[in-house]
């Protein structure tokens, strides 16, 4: 049997080392792969890196680096390790694969550029573990989630089911917008409130709700009216607006003060048994405008306090608009930009509509003017309504 060195020696016979100055001009070309230990990880690394564990490296590194071709710089903390994982890339069939000599510690001596990541927590690896499993999200996408900003527009029974799985899933900062107070019959679906709180501004109650599922994120409530003197200020610096309302009024300033400040918007709207939910990232795909130039007269608008809405309606699509706002977060799959998924509770169907950006669009087409905000409590009145079911 082969002892450590001869059988490290042997390993080294077979891969390729380079020395960090000629590993550092590979910068912006290679993938730099650390296989280090989490607490070296997170004492340093060098930017850009992708973290994989050399106990890990065969079953996460296809999912990680799927390109067989690509040229891959491993490193360890001396050498060693990196070495060994090398010869595992080349049985696994990748290609262009090179183990830098004296791992990071050697690169540090040197001088070279490296940085502290920004890690998680032990109980936020714990917490989110279900999250970092996933090659897709993993430990990069948590912490990305964690730094994200998200709107809600209305703590009722779209902002609720929505702002419960964001919250669950570690999007780091939740604002929400509402200025009503919980009542007895908004029970029957938003899932934030609960009896205890009947009377309750409904900020109040979301936040405690929120905080007390993940102390991880930052609630700021907004107890106002959304209207044209604030819209613009309360909207700037979030990542993605969720719409919960389902008041024309507010949608036609949303659309507009999401123009100015080329803020996405996941939109979701329910009716009795039926639901709706697209996504408008400005100037990518078509805007509300697009989508309904004009509201719609009184008589085919009512509310759903007028008909109703079945209790678990709004968690379906509030769900999806959270699904719909980690995939932006993330830059995952295919959001909903450009088309509009119905659903049918009845039928318990799915259909997908195309909606084209209308070149013609007031607002957002080619020939729009300037936009102006303003308020709208003219359309469509007095049918104004909330997801939850009131009319303001």
């Amino acid at each position: 049997m082969p002892s450590f060195r001869e059988l490290l020696a042997q390993t080294k016979a077979n891969i390729t080392e380079i020395d960090p100055e000629a590993a550092e001009a590979l910068m912006g070309d290679a993938v730099f792969l650390d296989v280090r230990e989490q607490d070296e990880y997170d004492a340093g690394t060098l930017p850009g890196s992708i973290h994989i564990p050399r106990g890990f490296l065969e079953s996460q590194v296809e999912s990680r680096v799927p390109d067989r071709h690509a040229p891959i710089v491993v490193y360890c903390a001396g050498g060693t390790r990196s070495a060994f994982a090398a010869e595992t890339l080349q049985e696994l069939g990748y290609s262009e694969v090179v183990s830098m000599a004296g791992g990071f510690g050697r690169w540090k001596n040197e001088g070279r550029n490296w940085q502290t990541p920004q890690t998680l927590t032990v109980d936020q690896r714990e917490r989110y573990k279900r999250h970092i499993l996933l090659p897709e999200v993993g430990e990069a996408g948590q912490q990305k989630l964690l730094e994200s900003k998200v709107l809600l527009l209305g703590a009722g029974g779209l902002g609720s089911p929505a702002a419960l799985y964001l919250a669950a899933a570690g999007v780091g900062t939740l604002g929400i917008v509402d200025m009503d107070v919980v009542d007895a019959s908004n029970l029957q679906r938003q899932i934030l409130h609960n009896i205890d709180r009947i009377g309750d501004r409904k900020v109040d109650s979301a936040k405690k709700t929120l905080t007390e599922l993940n102390p991880d994120v930052n609630v700021v409530t907004y107890d106002v009216r959304l209207g044209a003197d604030n819209v613009l200020d309360i909207i700037d610096g979030y990542d993605v607006v969720i719409d919960g309302t389902d008041n024309f009024p507010t949608r036609y300033l949303l659309n507009d003060a999401s123009l100015v400040k080329k803020v996405t918007v996941v939109h979701g709207s329910i009716f009795r048994f039926e639901g709706q939910i697209t996504v408008f990232k400005p100037y990518d795909g078509p805007c509300y405008r697009c989508l309904l130039p004009e509201p719609p007269p009184p008589e085919l608008a009512p509310s759903c306090a007028e008909a109703g809405v079945l209790g678990v309606l709004p968690g379906i699509v509030g769900s999806i608009q959270a699904l719909e706002t980690i995939k932006l977060l993330l830059g995952l799959g295919d959001p909903l930009i450009g088309r509009l998924l119905a659903y049918d509770a009845l039928e318990e169907s799915f259909r997908n509509f195309k909606v084209r950006r209308d070149p013609m669009c007031a607002a957002c087409g080619e020939g729009a003017g300037p936009i102006v905000i303003a308020e709208y409590d003219d359309l469509c009145m007095p049918h104004a309504i909330l997801a939850d079911g009131t009319i303001t």
